[in-house]
């Protein structure tokens, strides 16, 4: 069961609806939700910001500006210098957010002119200038105060959401702040954790603020995070007397003419995913390298077709694409698969082939792994349209082929007809290499061959793939990082823990 809200994502209009039904539905007031706010935001500051000098509080002209002048109350009244840079005129507040300003300069609070720079003592930067509902670029005083934020060296500390952030989209029109970290109420916005949004968000943390469990029946979340524990439920421990006619078999078609440590790469990383056996399909003089590189693997050169197909119908899943190439060889390779009605995992050339003729479907419990710019072919679109709504365009990719679709790329979208939307928060810039996709496409088949449905496989295969990424970045840092040094922490990350 979904563990609402913690991995629950909304849209902006979905949060606006949660915000109201916990103001007019409960009894809280919207003055004391804001406040609860500014004091989780202040609460979590402190537990992150150690450095010295005053706390600046960038406030818009809305309620994420209320919520910006409570934290500057309660960062003076801690005996912390504190100021706010209205982004507007003070006076044009209204509501809610007048009343938080009212009670900050009550207490003796200030507002600082803005005179073309930040307060020299500036120890932190909290943006609480616009929150949640831009989707054009910020213009005027708030442009102006994002460009002052991100020129200064103090951490900028985001209110919601970064001020230029399109929550829905994850894209961001124009300029936008760099915060190091972002706090979220209530609901968490999907566009936080994909696209460009990774890049101005730092570390999301959530903060519930107390809001009753009712507020949120009835309101389908717009996407679902994955995460290690919903992962290890499809893996669990082995029987002792399991063997490796049970654990699935995975046949990787690839590897033409200079291609050929791509498939390999795929069915090694199918290996290290639990499959209990791995066939790759190979071109003859990639067949020595293979065994040198991985003699657990059964490579095979492809006869004539029908000895393939039979090869075909005894797997469990089939990886096509690493390596394959689009020549003649390849084509045939490609047509075998698709005819051979097993769970296809599609990815590289086999995506570009797939696009030639997409009318043909695929066979049940498929998945595809287009990057940006695979997709963008494979709907016919650019590659901005993909980045300016990957969810859309993960929901149409799925939708058009019959298959589930992991739409790779910063926040990996995952979408398969019928299901809701799910977003992998992992993975870092060093995966961005040559094979990267490869070992992916190989997880997710050695997930389908034991037996994973096509959705949860592509799921959990996106998260252990950008997972155990990140573990082999903390140990050797991001830049230089290969695709194979994921297979250490990929093996720790398919065993339950304690599991030995």
């Amino acid at each position: 069961m979904t563990r609402i809200p913690e991995q629950a994502l909304y849209t902006a209009d979905q949060v606006r609806e949660l915000d109201r039904r916990a103001i007019e539905e409960t009894e809280i007031t919207g003055y004391e939700l804001m406040c609860r706010a500014g004091a989780a935001a202040w609460r979590r500051l402190r537990s992150l910001w150690t450095g010295t000098g005053s706390v600046v509080v960038l406030a818009g002209p809305g309620n994420n500006g209320g919520d910006g002048y409570v934290i500057a109350r309660l960062a003076r009244e801690m005996g912390i210098p504190a100021v706010v840079i209205p982004g507007v005129d003070g006076e044009r507040l209204r509501g809610d957010a007048a009343r938080a300003r009212e009670d900050w300069l009550a207490a003796g609070g200030e507002e600082y002119p803005q005179a073309g720079a930040l307060p020299s003592d500036t120890g932190v930067i909290v943006d609480a200038l616009l929150g949640i509902g831009l989707s054009r670029p910020p213009e005027g005083r708030i442009a102006e105060l994002i460009r002052l934020a991100n020129a200064h060296p103090a951490a900028c500390f985001a209110v919601d959401c970064p001020t230029g952030l399109d929550v829905d989209s994850g894209t961001v029109p124009g300029e936008a702040i760099r915060a190091e970290n972002t706090v979220s109420f209530i609901g968490l916005k999907r566009g936080l954790f994909t696209g460009a949004g990774v890049d101005v968000t730092g570390r999301v943390h959530f903060e519930r603020l107390e809001v009753p469990s009712a507020v949120y029946r009835g309101i389908e979340p717009s996407a679902l995070l994955v995460d290690r524990s919903e992962v290890s439920q499809l893996l669990p421990p082995r029987r002792p007397s399991a063997h490796k006619g049970e654990h699935g078999r995975v046949i990787v078609l690839g590897g033409d003419h200079g291609l050929g440590g791509a498939p390999l790469m795929a069915a090694e990383a199918a290996a290290r995913s639990g499959a209990g056996a791995v066939i790759p399909v190979l071109r003859r003089r990639h067949i020595g390298p293979a065994l040198a590189r991985a003699p657990w693997l059964m490579p095979r050169t492809p006869g004539s077709s029908r000895q393939l197909a039979a090869l075909l119908a005894g797997a469990d899943a089939v990886v096509v694409g690493p390596g394959l190439g689009q020549s003649r060889w390849g084509r045939r390779l490609w047509r075998l698969a698709r005819d051979s009605g097993r769970p296809l995992v599609a990815d590289a050339d086999a995506l570009n082939l797939l696009a030639r003729e997409p009318a043909r479907g695929l066979p049940d419990g498929s998945v595809i792994t287009p990057h940006p710019g695979e997709a963008a072919r494979l709907l016919g679109r650019d590659v901005t349209s993909i980045q300016g709504d990957r969810f859309l365009a993960a929901a149409e990719l799925g939708a058009g082929n019959g298959a589930v679709a992991v739409l790779k790329g910063a926040g990996s979208v995952v979408a398969a007809p019928g299901e809701a939307i799910r977003v992998i928060a992992a993975g870092n810039p060093g995966m961005g290499v040559a094979g990267m996709g490869d070992v992916l496409a190989g997880i997710i088949g050695g997930l389908l061959a034991q037996g994973i449905p096509a959705n949860q496989a592509a799921s959990a295969g996106a998260w252990l793939h950008a997972a155990a990424g990140d573990m082999s970045a903390r140990e050797q840092g991001e830049r230089g990082l290969q695709p194979t040094d994921l297979f250490g922490p990929l093996i720790r990350l398919v065993n339950p823990p304690g599991a030995r």
